[in-house]
């Protein structure tokens, strides 16, 4: 069982991420601009924003087997179409229904919890958790390979394979949940969700075209909050809530929300600025020259610390903690950063800086899902998992398009970056992750007491069956 959520898993982080360095050759081939082709990676985040918290709270109420063969098949058809496009609307299509794939992750988390023993819990779930790095970071490697090699095309036609096979998979070996919480859709709250959220994230995805400052940025920004804030005084007012707000507001929660959206600003501008650093040309004084392949390889030594620490999730849990894991995972992303500001002269140094970036991810990703799991209770594990993946894709945007709007500010002759605009851009992920370090110290001791007070302030519903035994 863990096997195949494994899979699909790393099925879907990998096409988070692979179609990164392909973009020029995608907009060459469907002929369009760069802000356009940009909408292959904007649809993608919009989609998986807003589909993941629902999936992950549709899987609590009517079962996670079943939500999860819907979600690869939807996946799987998504893939399909944009491995087939010859237009950039069939490739943005294809995208959208993609990014529904993001609900195998909390529905993941909620039949490992459901299924496995107390004790082999908190390893699962950390190994689960950080598959998303592994094919954050995998995806840039091995998109290189392909596109160096193959069209893009096969880009989609690789993972179509893996989450063709999960799907017959999770048919085969995955149980359906004895866990479920009948309830009504409160249809007004996801659309209020749908809109705020994707409004924000469209502002922030849109900045390098309309600019931080500009009237559209800024109205478009105004309007997602807004709705964002009907949304929470919706689910405060219903019996029903699609999201509870109560179980947000935990501390245990919140906190470890706070410490996802800051470490994903360091993640994924990693993804950004490292490949685009080593690719500048020498006669900058601070480029490689590195071609698309050998700029992905290195991102190879944070993919390979991922992988490490992510089979001793289990071992890293007992010795210390969840939260201990968070605090050091968030350390090791700092020092990264601090070494790219200090020193980034020589080709060591950068896989030195990725390397402890990757033990960061592996560290922070896999404590995130579980100090989440600990402090929900059991029917509410796969929405409140997605809402920590939505803030971390929402960091992850956010600090991207800084990054890119920091160097921008900073172009030499010929519209290239500066050493400066580099510095700059890696100091921002340095202050995010510092303020993730402080956030991290800020989250609840387990067994401190603060989980069973908060929850008995919940509202009165059913509280779902007890943890199962081993037996």
């Amino acid at each position: 069982m863990l096997a195949v959520l494994s899979l699909g898993g790393v099925a879907y982080s990998l096409l988070q991420s692979l179609v990164v360095p392909a973009l020029p050759e995608i907009q060459r081939s469907l002929h369009t601009t760069q802000s356009a082709v940009g909408w292959v990676l904007t649809a993608f985040l919009l989609s998986a924003s807003v589909a993941t918290p629902l999936i992950g709270r549709l899987g609590d109420m009517y079962g996670k087997e079943r939500l999860l063969m819907m979600v690869l098949l939807m996946l799987a058809a998504g893939t399909l179409i944009s491995a087939c496009a010859s237009s950039l609307w069939l490739m943005v299509l294809g995208r959208v229904i993609q990014g529904a794939g993001g609900g195998i992750f909390p529905l993941a988390f909620s039949i490992i919890r459901d299924e496995l023993p107390n004790e082999r819990v908190p390893g699962a779930i950390g190994l689960v958790s950080s598959l998303l790095g592994i094919g954050g970071g995998a995806g840039v490697v091995f998109a290189g390979i392909v596109t160096d090699h193959l069209s893009y095309h096969w880009l989609f036609w690789f993972p179509l394979v893996a989450i063709l096979a999960t799907a017959y998979l999770t048919w085969r070996y995955i149980p359906e949940s004895p866990v479920k919480t009948p309830a009504d859709i409160n249809y007004r709250a996801a659309a209020l969700m749908t809109a705020g959220i994707s409004g924000v994230l469209l502002a922030i995805t849109q900045t390098s075209t309309w600019g931080w400052g500009s009237p559209k940025t800024l109205g478009l920004l105004a309007l997602g909050v807004l709705l964002i804030l009907a949304w929470v005084r919706e689910e405060l007012r219903s019996r029903e809530p699609l999201v509870d707000m109560r179980m947000m507001a935990i501390r245990g929660v919140w906190t470890t929300n706070a410490v996802a959206f800051l470490i994903g600003v360091g993640m994924y501008s990693s993804f950004i600025l490292l490949p685009e650093l080593v690719q500048e040309p020498t006669s900058t004084g601070y480029g490689f020259g590195a071609s698309v392949t050998a700029a992905g390889l290195f991102l190879l030594p944070s993919t390979i610390a991922i992988v490490i620490l992510g089979q001793m999730a289990g071992v890293l849990e007992r010795r210390i903690g969840s939260r201990g894991s968070l605090i050091a995972g968030a350390a090791f992303a700092l020092a990264c950063y601090v070494l790219l500001v200090a020193d980034r002269s020589g080709e060591l140094e950068i896989y030195i800086a990725a390397g402890l970036l990757g033990v960061g991810i592996g560290l922070s990703f896999s404590a995130m899902a579980n100090l989440i799991v600990q402090n929900v209770c059991r029917e509410q594990t796969g929405v409140a998992t997605g809402m920590n993946a939505v803030t971390r894709t929402l960091g992850g945007a956010f600090g991207g398009q800084l990054a890119a709007t920091l160097l921008a500010g900073q172009l030499a002759a010929g519209g290239i970056p500066t050493s400066t605009g580099f510095t700059l851009s890696f100091l921002m992920c340095a202050i995010a992750l510092a303020g993730a370090l402080v956030f991290a110290f800020v989250v609840p001791r387990r067994g401190a007491g603060d989980l069973t007070p908060q929850l008995a302030t919940l509202s009165g519903r059913q509280r779902g069956e007890p943890e199962r035994s081993a037996a």
